[in-house]
C-alpha cells in the first residue's frame, strides 16, 4: 500500500459500533476479496473487501476477520486469520503482515495463521448461536460470480447447517453511511490529491493533446501523492464524447473549440473522492459554452444548499430537476408550453439531464446507502448536475463532494476552481 499508516482507533471504534448491533451470543465472519484472474497466470490488482477493511484496516488478500464479543475464551473475541509468509512468498510477492504489524494496524490482539482457521472455527461454532455472514447487497451490484464471502459463507452453512445465520450487510450499510472524524480526514486527503491532479490538468490541456495523455497526467499526480488507485475509471471526454455519461475510451484528440469533461477521483487508504469539471480545451469558453456552463453551475449551487439534514436523495433530485427545467428553458432547449404538454413519464428535462443529482460516498465511490435514507450529520454525498446537448456537441458536468453537518452542507471541494473566470485564468498561465 502506498498510503501512510492509519490510526488503529478508526478500526477499533468501527468494531465497537458494529458489535452493538449484534444479537446476544453472536459471531460475525468477514472474508477478504478474491484475487481475481485476469488472463494466463495474471490477476487483477487486489482491492480489499470494503467491509473487512472498515472493521480491521487489513489490506491483504486471503484475510479473515472473526468477531465474537461474548466468546468465553477472551482471546477469541476478535481474531484475524492471515496468510503466513515464507521464503518463496517473500521473494516472489514481497512483504506480508507479521502478527505484530497486523495488531498495530487493526488493534486486534489475536492474530493467527490461516492454517488454524478450521480448527478454531469448530471450537467457536460449538458455542455460538447466531452467525453473521457478509455479502454484497449494494443496490447497483449485479455480480453473477460466487465471490469469496459467498463461497466461504456457504461452506460454513454446509458444515454447520443448524445454526442461526444472519446478514451483516444491513448493519454495515447503516454504519458506513455515517463517517467518523477519521474517515472524513481520509476523504479530505483523497480530495486533496484529486485537487492537485485537476490543477495539473489546467496547466496541461491544450488543443492537440490526446485524452489518454490527460489520463496519464492524472496517474502521475495520484501516485506521487500516495494514492493507490483511481476511485473509479476516469472519464476524460472531449467534444461530443462528453455526452456519453460513462465514456471510458479516452482515446480522442482534444480539439480547439471543444470542451473537455473530466470525471476523476483519487482513492486514498481505500477512501474515495469524486470530482467533475468541464474545461475549454483552448482555455476560453465561447459564448454558448459559457451560457450552458453557467446554467449548470447555478443548478449546482442551489442544489448544494438543499443538502441538509432531513432530506433524502429522492427529494433532493426532485427539487433539482425543477431548477434544471427552468435553466433548460432559459437555454432555449424547450419552452414552458412544452413542459405543460409533456408526458409526465417522459419529462422534457430528461433528454438533457438523464442522471441523478447525488450518491453516497465512502469506501466505495458509490457507497452503501438508500435513496430514501434521511440525510444525517457525517454523511458524504456528491452533488453533480449535468447538461448534455448532443446536437451541439456540448456536455457539461460539475461535481463536488459534500459533507452533511448539523449546521448545513460543507463543500469539501470548495477550493477547487469551478468559476469560469478562475478556470480561464489558470489555463492562461500554461
Amino acid at each position: 500500500m502506498k498510503y501512510l499508516p492509519l490510526n488503529s482507533q478508526l478500526f477499533i471504534q468501527n468494531r465497537e459500533r458494529f458489535v452493538r448491533q449484534l444479537l446476544p451470543n453472536s459471531m460475525a465472519v468477514f472474508f477478504s476479496n478474491d484475487e481475481n484472474p485476469r488472463s494466463g497466470d495474471q490477476t487483477f490488482l487486489f482491492r480489499q473487501n470494503a467491509d473487512l477493511f472498515y472493521l480491521s484496516g487489513i489490506d491483504q488478500e486471503q484475510s479473515i476477520l472473526v468477531i465474537y464479543p461474548e466468546c468465553r475464551i477472551e482471546k477469541y473475541r476478535e481474531i484475524l486469520f492471515l496468510r503466513e509468509t515464507n521464503e518463496h512468498i517473500a521473494v516472489w510477492e514481497g512483504h506480508k503482515y507479521t502478527k505484530e504489524e497486523a495488531t498495530t494496524t487493526s488493534g486486534i490482539k489475536t492474530v493467527l495463521w490461516l492454517d488454524s482457521y478450521e480448527s478454531v472455527m469448530r471450537d467457536l461454532m460449538a458455542n455460538v448461536d447466531h452467525v453473521y455472514l457478509n455479502s454484497n447487497e449494494h443496490i447497483r451490484s449485479f455480480n453473477g460470480v460466487p465471490y469469496r464471502n459467498l463461497r466461504m459463507g456457504k461452506e460454513l452453512q454446509s458444515q454447520f447447517p443448524y445454526h442461526s445465520y444472519k446478514r451483516s450487510a444491513p448493519i454495515m450499510a447503516q454504519l458506513r453511511t455515517i463517517k467518523s472524524s477519521f474517515e472524513i480526514e481520509l476523504t479530505k486527503t483523497a480530495i486533496g490529491i484529486t485537487a492537485k491532479a485537476f490543477n495539473r490538468l489546467l496547466a496541461f490541456v491544450k488543443p492537440g493533446v490526446m485524452e489518454h495523455e490527460v489520463e496519464a497526467e492524472l496517474v502521475h499526480e495520484f501516485i506521487r501523492n500516495r494514492s493507490d488507485a483511481h476511485a473509479f475509471y476516469p472519464i476524460v471526454a472531449s467534444g461530443a464524447s462528453a455526452c456519453i455519461l460513462h465514456y471510458e475510451e479516452n482515446n480522442r484528440e482534444c480539439k480547439d473549440g471543444d470542451l473537455l469533461l473530466l470525471d476523476i477521483g483519487a482513492e486514498y487508504a481505500n477512501y474515495s473522492s469524486d470530482l467533475s469539471r468541464t474545461i475549454p480545451v483552448n482555455g476560453l469558453f465561447n459564448k454558448r459554452q459559457k451560457e450552458v456552463y453557467s446554467a449548470c453551475l447555478r443548478v449546482q449551487k442551489q442544489a448544494i444548499k438543499l443538502m441538509v439534514c432531513g432530506t433524502t436523495l429522492d427529494a433532493l433530485h426532485a427539487e433539482v430537476c425543477k431548477i434544471m427545467e427552468g435553466e433548460l428553458i432559459k437555454l432555449g432547449l424547450f419552452t414552458a408550453d412544452d413542459v405543460k404538454n409533456q408526458d409526465p413519464a417522459k419529462p422534457m428535462y430528461f433528454k438533457y439531464y438523464p442522471h441523478g443529482t447525488s450518491h453516497f460516498m465512502g469506501l466505495d465511490v458509490h457507497d452503501l446507502g438508500f435513496k430514501q435514507q434521511v440525510f444525517e450529520p457525517g454523511m458524504i454525498f456528491t452533488c453533480e448536475p449535468g447538461i448534455y446537448i448532443m446536437d451541439e456537441g456540448i456536455g457539461i458536468r460539475i461535481e463536488n463532494d459534500i459533507l452533511i453537518t448539523e449546521n448545513g452542507p460543507v463543500d469539501l471541494m470548495a477550493d477547487i476552481p469551478v468559476e469560469i473566470g478562475d478556470i480561464e485564468e489558470r489555463m492562461a498561465k500554461r
